[in-house]
């Protein structure tokens, strides 16, 4: 059984996101560690990219300082496998855009990722129909770590048979349509999008986008595999003057909320 399965033995699983670099590099991985060590299941671990299309403003604006502050992917590689050694042990998933993968190389950006000890990736603008030579890459790799799919309400039903149906790890799902970022409630349809998606497969189904208070949370956890929660954990911690202990408490709550 490898990480992420391990990870979906207790569902619903708390699922944050937070960028490497952010608000520099050792602070950001201070938090990641501070996150899993109290209550995240998996996290979200994000490259910093300098035009991302699913980001709001929260995230946006987080990403730019961490390039500002000098992250790269090899930094990015370097922090992943630092938390490795400091004993963060849950699956810790790549999320970034794929320039930064092109130019980095795509079969060295996947073995130094697995190398590093990464457990998946999520790359918003790689639809799945273009996939095939990331995929070939990890494929090529020993442990074969999946890409992860998203899906959306605007994902037409043939569409996401096909992607439900060949989804590896878990499905991230869009709760909204727009960019990420906290909404006031959760989608009414929420449910009835989530057992669509079920209909087609077998793997976990998270929900992402959308969500940032801990009943927001216990709501979707009720439905969902898992919760994902990015714009309110960088913006709450990323605007505490003592971050690591913020990182902590915003773990906790919503840890607590999914019980």
């Amino acid at each position: 059984m490898n990480r992420i399965e391990n990870a979906f033995k207790n569902k619903p699983i708390f699922m944050p996101y937070f960028p490497l670099g952010y608000p520099d590099l050792d602070t950001s991985i201070d938090v990641i560690e501070a996150l899993a060590n109290s209550g995240a299941d998996l996290i979200e671990v994000g490259l910093s990219f300098s035009d991302p299309l699913a980001d709001g403003p929260v995230i946006q604006h987080a990403t730019q300082i961490a390039l500002e502050q000098g992250i790269t992917v090899k930094k990015s590689l370097e922090a992943v496998k630092e938390l490795r050694k400091r004993g963060v042990d849950i699956p810790l998933i790549l999320m970034g855009y794929y320039n930064p993968m092109l130019a980095y190389g795509l079969e060295k950006f996947v073995r130094d990722a697995e190398e590093a000890g990464a457990d998946g990736f999520i790359i918003p603008d790689l639809p799945m129909e273009e996939s095939d030579e990331f995929v070939g890459a990890t494929h090529a790799s020993p442990l074969q770590l999946p890409l992860i799919q998203m899906l959306a309400p605007t994902t037409p039903p043939d569409r996401m048979e096909m992607i439900a149906r060949n989804a590896k790890g878990f499905i991230y799902l869009v709760s909204v349509t727009g960019v990420t970022g906290e909404r006031k409630s959760i989608s009414e349809g929420l449910g009835e999008l989530i057992s669509r998606v079920r209909e087609h497969t077998s793997v976990p189904v998270c929900v992402g986008f959308g969500i940032g208070t801990p009943e927001q949370a216990r709501q979707v956890g009720k439905l969902a595999d898992g919760v994902i929660v990015g714009s309110a954990c960088v913006k709450t911690i990323g605007g505490s003057e003592k971050p690591i202990e913020t990182a902590k408490q915003f773990a906790a709550e919503f840890r607590g909320a999914l019980q």
